[in-house]
């Protein structure tokens, strides 16, 4: 499972308006209510099973990296919303530095290698230098999307 897999050009937010980790969670879990992927009626308690696992460790990752996600039993398959900030958010990440590039991701409770084999692909694909400017370059969630999809594992893909 990559990220191509798991976003739609509607699951890219290019212009967060969050100002800190958890206004970006809450920013994240709103696009997928309204793009379908969660039911409305499990948003509050899909928001507080990422929050606390947040809240044990934070998940900015570094280099601007933050990779929000937990596993829950109110969802089927693995759902994810990709998030840009220009300004940067806080995130308490391990470098202390803002983060720019949010993804959120949702996996089935009990699937814990997929969650595991997604986190790990997420995580690897964002490290490459390349690949993040290109994305914090992109005009638009359409050129962000296709960015993502030619990257993450298609013919036209890098090395994985």
């Amino acid at each position: 499972m990559n990220l191509g897999d798991i976003l739609s050009p509607a699951q890219i937010i290019s212009e967060m308006q969050a100002s800190n980790r958890w206004e970006a969670i809450d920013e994240l879990i709103n696009n997928l209510v309204q793009t379908g992927k969660i039911k409305p009626e499990n948003r509050d308690q899909i928001a507080a099973v990422v929050k606390k696992r947040e809240t044990s460790m934070s998940t900015g990752i570094g280099f601007g990296i933050g990779i929000p996600h937990a596993s829950t039993e109110l969802i089927y398959e693995v759902a994810g919303a990709f998030g840009r900030s220009k300004k940067g958010v806080n995130f308490d990440a391990l470098d202390n530095q803002p983060v720019k590039l949010v993804m959120l991701f949702l996996v089935p409770q009990g699937q814990f290698q997929k969650h595991l084999h997604t986190l790990a692909n997420i995580a690897k694909l964002l490290h490459k230098t390349e690949f993040r400017q290109s994305l914090e370059e992109a005009p638009d969630a359409d050129t962000m999307y296709r960015i993502i999809e030619n990257q993450s594992g298609g013919a036209t893909g890098t090395a994985r």
